[in-house]
């Protein structure tokens, strides 16, 4: 297997993220573990799906109160929180 430079990992990350609600739990993992090994932060991308169980959101409940954004997980009812910047 060819390793790629980060410069090409970064655009394989971008590409994938750009239609995440198709992709699988499998995927997501296998593109965390990518980025970590090339040392790439994903930042605002991982807010993209959810960290208990890797599932992109889809028709997620999403609650805003006191500057935190509360997103409940359809699949798992996992609760993330982040806090909102302004």
């Amino acid at each position: 297997m060819k390793k790629s430079s980060g410069e090409e990992t970064e655009k394989e990350i971008a590409e994938f993220f750009e239609n995440a609600k198709e992709k699988s739990p499998k995927e997501v993992k296998k593109i965390k573990k990518i980025a970590m090994s090339h040392n790439i932060q994903l930042k605002k991308l991982k807010k993209k799906f959810c960290k208990k169980c890797l599932m992109p959101y889809k028709n997620s409940r999403i609650r805003i109160r006191n500057k935190i954004k509360s997103i409940i997980c359809k699949n798992c009812s996992y609760v993330n929180r982040w806090k909102m910047k302004y």
